[in-house]
């Protein structure tokens, strides 16, 4: 059997939901977060990602905190200064069958890996530890991503 390896590109790069969570919470204890989308979307050269997924999630949790003009405006903005990539079913069958213990992080790490990106930026970085082909970036190291 011949092993194949996945071409990944550096200058794709995935954000974590916990990270979207905390930067469009609004509350002052995640300013790091809010800092890390920004320097992301600053980068030249660089296709920021995140999952259909993570825009769920991130509806989720903040919906009983804002409207729902103000949540219809953060999914807007999500689509505009990210690109989304979609899960599918297939995505859920590979996820399970994935390597690491948390089941929502391999369903990000195969998601992530659609669009061939070697980081992600995620608040527990640890957790992705396990995956060989992909580098977590936490938010204090964010300016380790060279512009």
């Amino acid at each position: 059997m011949v092993r194949t390896t996945r071409r990944v590109n550096p200058n794709h790069i995935f954000v974590d939901t916990n990270i979207l969570i905390g930067a469009y919470s609004g509350k002052k204890e995640f300013q790091e977060e809010t800092a890390c989308l920004h320097y992301l979307t600053s980068l030249v050269g660089k296709k920021i990602y995140i999952s259909t997924l993570s825009v769920a999630q991130l509806v989720s949790t903040l919906q009983n905190r804002f409207s729902r003009t103000k949540m219809i405006q953060i999914v807007k903005e999500l689509r505009h200064r990210f690109e989304v990539l979609s899960f599918t079913k297939e995505d859920i069958d590979k996820s399970i069958a994935d390597v690491g213990t948390d089941i929502e992080d391999n369903m990000q790490h195969i998601i992530s890996m659609k669009a061939n990106c070697r980081i992600i930026v995620t608040k527990n970085a640890g957790d992705y530890s396990l995956y060989q082909d992909i580098y977590a970036v936490p938010p204090a190291r964010i300016r380790s991503i060279p512009r």
